[in-house]
């Protein structure tokens, strides 16, 4: 039975040299294309395809956002990522998110129709260079979070994060369930400790240390 694939890519010609290049096999059926990302999920949810080759640059809806929500409703579609270039959260998102398969634009075609096949048969293709970049960068924020872990308490680490997402003193006050002067007592402590001024420079640690 053919690997049934669905295309998502926002220049035409790229659809165009894609489809013609799967329709060269027999053991590949194209059942649709996108240009899109706000087509991808009303496209996958209908076609049902096995395997979704998808840009990760898409305009009104981008490859990450329909990522995250095809994991979210369970769809068992696979996925290979498309894209000039990876940056490293993306590819470590994605791992997290069960993909399969990220390729880089510049990859030859008969090596694209292979990992194809190899994901569609439950294998994996992760660009090489891409994944050991993003396993140096989940190594460096896991040192830096066991780091933040031994400068603070649980409850500091709780208050940098909301303090740094944009949280006022009142909010949080009422998230925690405690006094206005007590986040204000622990977050003078914060600063104390990690000889921080403001919260332009709380927000820029918190993001240091992977606490966002």
């Amino acid at each position: 039975m053919a690997i049934r694939i669905l295309l998502a890519d926002d220049h035409p010609i790229v659809l165009d040299g894609l489809e013609a290049l799967f329709r060269l096999e027999s053991d590949i059926e194209v059942v649709g294309r996108c240009l899109s990302g706000d087509e991808v999920l009303p496209a996958v949810r209908r076609l049902k395809p096995d395997l979704l080759l998808l840009d990760i640059r898409m305009p009104r809806m981008d490859g990450m956002t329909v990522l995250r929500t095809l994991h979210g409703e369970r769809n068992p579609t696979r996925v290979v990522l498309l894209a000039a270039v990876f940056e490293d959260d993306q590819v470590i998102e994605a791992l997290r998110l069960g993909v399969r398969g990220m390729v880089l634009k510049e990859l030859a075609p008969p090596l694209l129709i292979e990992c194809v096949r190899r994901v569609h048969a439950g294998g994996q293709w992760i660009e090489q260079q891409s994944s050991a970049r993003a396993l140096e960068a989940m190594v460096r924020k896991d040192v830096a979070q066991k780091e933040a872990l031994r400068e603070l308490t649980p409850r500091e680490i709780e208050l940098v994060r909301l303090a740094a997402s944009g949280m006022r003193n009142r909010e949080m006050s009422r998230r925690l369930e405690i006094s206005e002067g007590t986040v204000k007592m622990h977050l003078h402590n914060v600063y104390r400790k990690l000889k921080l001024e403001n919260r332009v420079a709380l927000a820029n640690y918190a993001r240091h240390k992977g606490l966002l």
